[in-house]
């Protein structure tokens, strides 16, 4: 979302706007898409004007302006203070009985000044405090100022809650009536707008203005030159297109012309840079828009107005870098000037430049800059440079107004952590046909605002024109798709009054109109849609659907219901499987993330902070062979053409990093975090243009492994057999567990403290403790953290959906425990395993209790002690019963594993 804030009365001179009531204006364009946050009421009274409740203004909505004590004043006479230096006396005429004496020391009034129009409080007029450290207002009394009686106050916008500027009054214009209430002659409601990328043409009052002129089927005003040449042209191609100067005065070359798709250029010679006039002031404060100068401000002016952006430069400045580069002059004589010559390329590894805030930035070769035979300039469509900004000296100013590639603009504001006004709207596409309309306005108000003169012609670079977008759409095509019947001429209409060129199509024969089916008739006939040159988001016919819709008001589309009854609903056996994986684990204590897709290459270059350790390598494999978790060289994933971010350019291609950086956020706050999240990752086929994607599991553990309480003896961390825990419970209730085995493995983000995980041949995912080296990589605190990776379609597929009840026995169980000696090498879960084949039906439970490695058995072995459940579902067992399964456990240990019974 893009903000923008739009004062009625600038909308005004585009469109008539002000015999609309503010709030159902906002709640129109609302409906239309272009959300307006908020109204701030600059000086009026919204509960007596406009109905507003009382209790929902507040002192953001804005002070209102009192109609018997805010008034437009002249100064009359000034001069100084007899008893303080700094101070001046006026005298001001304000429609009143007689003129007042005021006490003011506003910087921007000098002795002397006469016929100065001024915004006048009279005694008790409500003002907003200037010097106080938050918002608040105060009342204006009389008082006495180093002797003399102040009868009244010329206030700054701050104090009329129009800005924070306090330093100096506001100037009205001189043709400002005197003695008019305030309210009446400068009070103005301000739309804030939140505007998605898809109405960025909307960043500027021209485009709210054709917003509302199509909504309310009013004309657009067209009461500047340039605006007034661009009517009733639709195509790009008929825009017209400027005279080159008769006297060159600027040398352009495009060296990137997919960076930077036109760039014009016009002088304007003579200047006087100085402050700009009030109600130039007035408007760009109303915007949220600082004032500057003259120049600059034009400039801001310019962009607010029509979405274009641009740019002044010191042309002397130019010029006097282009002799110090030693520029051929072009053919011209030894004493006349040398023309700059501007370059549109991309930046040089490791160069630097200062911009406009003072800053120096390091450029990368991706980044488009405007520089000259000397160097660079300005980064384009970002910020100029300091070395060719205009000051107080310039007399000579050349104005840049370009198009550029959006994405490029986007990714170079953000990698230089620079933000602006401009890469707002660059960054969202403008037309390649904006810059010299917009360009001649702005060149025009700096002429009108400084003075000097434009030096006639444009240096106009533009490589690749721009062409027409032409769309074909039926009303077949509208009611399939927005479920309502819109007339043929309504549809047209609409798009006209948008500015969309609109003619019909004749359908003879056995031709079929687009979207019409085999229809006929002039109901079904296609318009021929000419997209207008300004317009760059509308390219199939759905958009022009949208256009439509909006106009007419979503809340006017009819509900309808159903002809026929509900289609069967068929279950979707993978989303409930998930589910219940979801289940489970939720069920065992985890807590479900949902974790970014994009990431960028640091990601896994902390996975890989171990060193000397192998990593997979999926190339050349299918999917079905491929290992888990897929770790893959940082330089081998997925990646994005056109990334929001160099931090999110690629694809994920296992769940771990997101696991990682979750556990390290959550463990700062929390002393136990147990988290899981099901997901997608992104692993690249060889042949193949896109990649795999399947869904993995990921499990991670860390912290206490119970909460603090007052009853707790001891502090046990979370470890290795916790995740494994959560995992063995997961597969024991899908079924899962009697197949699976666990086995040893050198992992990348483990090391040594891993396990793979198999369900009989196939490998299900792995588990293991985090590296300390990756631990700090991913600043997780000092302890253990344990993680797991499964992938989730075999979890899936043992979902059962018809689940079998066992019933629980009636009869008692008998427990014994049972200890052997085995070998070092073999594993717990082998023995396990082949006691519970041993057991049969009458073994139900099998577990570890305790490991022994010491005198009492022989070097190389251990000892294993577990303890046996035994029950029977149809009587109570006898001792004869389970010494009969004892033996048969204990013969098959020694048989197997060549496992000793412990005395």
């Amino acid at each position: 979302m893009t903000a923008i804030k739009v004062p009625l009365s600038w909308l005004n001179d585009f469109v008539d706007v002000f015999d609309l009531d503010p709030v159902e204006l906002a709640e129109r364009l609302t409906l239309a898409g272009l959300e307006v946050e908020h109204i701030r009421w600059v000086g009026l009274n919204p509960s007596a004007a406009y109905h507003v409740p009382a209790d929902r203004m507040g002192e953001e909505d804005g002070l209102p302006w009192g109609l018997d004590t805010l008034f437009v004043g002249e100064i009359l006479k000034t001069e100084r203070h007899p008893n303080a230096d700094r101070l001046l006396l006026a005298t001001v005429e304000y429609g009143g009985d007689k003129p007042m004496t005021i006490i003011t020391g506003a910087p921007n009034l000098q002795p002397g000044d006469t016929m100065v129009k001024i915004a006048f409080a009279t005694i008790g007029a409500r003002l907003v405090d200037p010097y106080a450290d938050s918002y608040k207002t105060m009342t204006l009394k009389a008082g006495k100022i180093r002797g003399i009686q102040s009868e009244g106050m010329a206030c700054s916008a701050k104090e009329l809650g129009i800005s924070e500027e306090h330093e100096g009054i506001i100037i009205l214009p001189p043709n400002a009536p005197v003695g008019m209430p305030l309210a009446d002659y400068m009070g103005d409601a301000v739309f804030s707008m939140d505007l998605t990328p898809n109405l960025a043409r909307n960043l500027n009052i021209i485009g709210v203005a054709r917003e509302v002129a199509a909504l309310y089927d009013r004309p657009l005003k067209r009461p500047q030159p340039e605006l007034a040449a661009l009517a009733g042209i639709v195509r790009p191609e008929d825009m017209p297109r400027p005279q080159p100067p008769a006297q060159p005065f600027v040398n352009i070359v495009i060296d990137d012309p997919d960076l930077c798709y036109r760039y014009t250029a016009i002088l304007i010679r003579d200047v006087e840079i100085s402050g700009s006039p009030g109600w130039i002031k007035d408007r760009l404060r109303k915007a949220g828009v600082r004032p500057i100068s003259n120049i600059v401000d034009a400039t801001n002016y310019t962009m607010l107005e029509w979405g274009q952006p641009t740019h002044a430069f010191d042309y002397d400045l130019l010029v006097e870098r282009a002799q110090r580069a030693g520029q051929p002059s072009s053919g011209r004589s030894a004493t006349e000037p040398v023309l700059p010559t501007i370059i549109m390329r991309r930046a040089h590894d490791g160069e630097k430049m200062t911009t406009l805030d003072g800053v120096e930035r390091q450029l990368t070769n991706d980044m488009l800059m405007i520089s000259d035979t000397l160097g660079t300039v300005a980064v384009g469509g970002v910020m100029g440079g300091l070395e060719t900004e205009v000051n107080d000296r310039t007399r000579n100013v050349l104005l840049e107004a370009a198009s550029f590639d959006f994405i490029n603009n986007r990714r170079t504001s953000q990698t230089l952590r620079l933000p602006s006004e401009a890469t707002a709207r660059f960054s969202k596409g403008i037309s390649a046909e904006m810059p010299v309309p917009a360009g001649m306005r702005c060149a025009r108000l700096m002429v009108e605002l400084a003075g000097g003169e434009v030096a006639a012609g444009i240096e106009d670079c533009y490589p690749t024109e721009q062409h027409s977008v032409v769309i074909d759409l039926t009303p077949a095509e509208v009611k399939r798709i927005l479920g309502m019947d819109v007339p043929a001429a309504q549809i047209s209409a609409i798009l006209r009054r948008l500015e969309f060129g609109v003619e019909e199509v004749n359908v003879t024969g056995a031709e079929t109109a687009v979207g019409s089916g085999n229809a006929t008739g002039a109901e079904t006939a296609p318009l021929r849609v000419t997209v207008p040159w300004f317009r760059l988001d509308a390219t199939i016919p759905a958009d022009l659907l949208e256009e439509i819709v909006r106009i007419i008001g979503y809340d006017q589309i009819p509900t309808t219901l159903m002809d026929d009854a509900l289609p069967p609903q068929w279950r979707n056996w993978t989303l409930e499987g998930k589910e219940r994986v979801r289940d489970l684990l939720s069920g065992a204590g985890l807590q479900d993330i949902i974790g970014y897709r994009l990431i960028g290459q640091e990601v896994h270059r902390k996975l890989l902070a171990t060193q000397g350790v192998p990593v997979y390598d999926p190339a050349g494999s299918s999917v079905d062979t491929l290992q888990l978790p897929v770790i893959l060289d940082p330089e081998n994933l997925v990646q994005l053409e056109n990334p929001l971010t160099p931090a999110a350019d690629r694809l994920r291609s296992t769940l771990l990093g997101n696991m990682l950086a979750a556990l390290a956020k959550n463990a700062r706050t929390f002393d136990r975090v147990a988290l899981f999240e099901i997901g997608k990752v992104y692993w690249p086929v060889a042949g193949e243009l896109l990649p795999a994607e399947p869904e993995l599991v990921s499990i991670g553990l860390t912290g206490a492994r119970e909460s603090h309480s007052w009853m707790k003896q001891d502090d046990q961390m979370l470890d290795f057999f916790d995740v494994k825990g959560v995992v063995e419970e997961l597969l024991a209730r899908l079924g899962l567990l009697a197949d699976t085995r666990f086995e040893a493995t050198v992992h990348p983000t483990f090391g040594v403290r891993a396990a793979r995980v198999l369900i009989g041949k196939n490998e299900l995912g792995v588990l293991g403790e985090v590296h300390p080296a990756v631990r700090r990589a991913f600043d997780l605190p000092d302890q253990r953290v344990c993680v797991a990776e499964l992938r989730l379609a075999p979890l899936v597929a043992a979902v059962s959906y018809r689940p079998a009840m066992q019933p629980i026995s009636n009869f008692p169980a008998i427990k014994e425990d049972l200890a052997v000696v085995v070998d070092e090498g073999v594993l717990a879960e082998q023995v396990e395993g082949m006691i519970r084949q041993s057991g049969g039906s009458l073994l139900r439970e099998v577990r570890l209790f305790d490991i022994y490695r010491g005198k009492q058995v022989a070097a190389g072995k251990k000892s294993l002690a577990y303890n046996l459940t035994f029950q029977a579902d149809d009587k109570t067992l006898k001792d004869s019963d389970v010494e009969k399964v004892r033996k048969r456990i204990i013969a098959r240990l020694g048989q197997t594993l060549n496992a000793e019974l412990r005395g």
